[in-house]
């Protein structure tokens, strides 16, 4: 098994947490971002050699330029870069306020475009290397009540596909991961909810109330097997462009897509009467 030196945005639960521990326990290096230096002080301590705490507001544009020098000089190679750091924001559109909305762009879409930004000229002077941005299956189907999450998520994986062609004459490979529900602090601990209007009670857009809850169910997504198949892609040639993590999340993925596909397929003698004619 080959070591290797990965920088993790988001560390300190969900994902993050998950990956960096078994990365950790298996032998690789690990610089991972945290706002809390507190909540990795156990891993700092267990793994002093091999784990590097960095502090860190993805939303600080200038701070992540910083951090993202000093990992790669410090450390001289980096072999993958995981964009984690997110959140969701429940509520309907117009229940959201402006300065939430403002923040989870700046957190989760702005955040992740400046971070894969920051790392491309390290990567491409070490001649290659692998970067995999976190999604989710959200980032393909829309749900009521979460569009700005969607919002980001969509716009992060266009951002990613798009790179993915522009970077890989250098070596570097490019995957979006788009998660189901999992068992994290994501949906049962760091969710953020609007203030809700009782305008909306009862109507789809606060269907996620139900959701958030642990007591209707919990999400059938293990974070540990997650996190496992995340780290044996990195071992895939080609980089896989997506990878879709959980049943439920593939079925109404391709389920959506398909109705989408049908949709356009319809569309095919109003798309070509804008056309100008052959011979003009």
């Amino acid at each position: 098994m080959t070591s290797r030196t990965w920088l993790i945005t988001g560390v300190s639960s969900g994902f993050g947490r998950e990956l960096t521990e078994q990365l950790l326990a298996r032998g690789d290096r690990v610089v991972g971002t945290v706002r809390d230096p507190g909540k990795v002080a156990d891993l700092a301590g267990e793994y002093p050699d091999t784990f590097h705490a960095e502090v860190l507001d993805v939303t600080d544009t200038a701070a992540v330029r910083q951090t993202v020098d000093r990992s790669f000089a410090d450390l001289d190679r980096i072999d993958v870069v995981i964009s984690n750091a997110g959140y969701g924001l429940f509520g309907a559109a117009e229940e959201l306020t402006d300065a939430q909305i403002d923040h989870i762009i700046a957190t989760n879409l702005t955040g992740s475009i400046q971070l894969i930004r920051a790392t491309l000229p390290h990567l491409r002077a070490q001649g290659g290397g692998r970067i995999i941005q976190i999604s989710s299956y959200g980032g393909q189907v829309a749900f009521p009540g979460n569009s700005m999450y969607h919002a980001t998520k969509w716009g992060i994986e266009g951002f990613a596909e798009s790179v993915a062609q522009e970077v890989a004459p250098f070596g570097i490979g490019v995957t979006i991961v788009e998660p189901g529900g999992a068992r994290t602090d994501f949906r049962y601990g760091s969710a953020r909810v609007a203030d809700l209007m009782p305008e909306y009670d009862g109507t789809p857009a606060h269907a996620f109330q139900k959701m958030l809850d642990p007591a209707n169910g919990l999400a059938p997504g293990d974070p540990a097997r997650m996190a496992a198949r995340i780290i044996e892609s990195v071992d895939v040639e080609p980089a896989p462009l997506r990878m879709v993590l959980g049943s439920q999340a593939l079925e109404n993925t391709v389920t959506v897509l398909r109705d989408r596909i049908t949709s356009f397929e319809k569309q095919t003698e109003l798309a070509a009467s804008t056309d100008f004619p052959p011979d003009e």
